[in-house]
């Protein structure tokens, strides 16, 4: 029964913890890029984009389908940057425990 008693503790701990960090993503940006950093997408920890820039070099009203393409690559690599931030405060949150693959964490 104590053991049971413990595991109900940290789960509650580790409950606690985890909405502490889901809380926290909002104030998390990540910055992708694509075109050698000529197109940069920001978002936060949520993967909301948060802002935008684009050098003037790639907006071509003849090439709409090319800067297209490259938002989309800048925020793909900003989302990444994200998870690969979610997944490495998630590990360390639970001491190592590794999830089996596949399995994720709702965010």
């Amino acid at each position: 029964m104590k053991n049971i008693g413990n595991m109900m503790k940290q789960a509650q701990q580790m409950q606690a913890k985890m909405q502490e960090m889901q809380a926290g993503l909002d104030l998390v940006e990540m910055t992708g890029q694509s075109a050698a950093g000529m197109v940069s997408v920001t978002v936060n920890g949520k993967g909301e984009m948060k802002k935008i820039k684009l050098d003037k070099a790639v907006v071509d009203p003849e090439e709409i389908e090319v800067l297209e393409d490259l938002i989309q690559a800048a925020f793909n690599d900003a989302k990444k940057k994200v998870e690969a931030h979610v997944a490495d405060e998630t590990s360390k949150m639970m001491g190592g425990l590794k999830l089996p693959p596949g399995i994720k964490l709702p965010f």
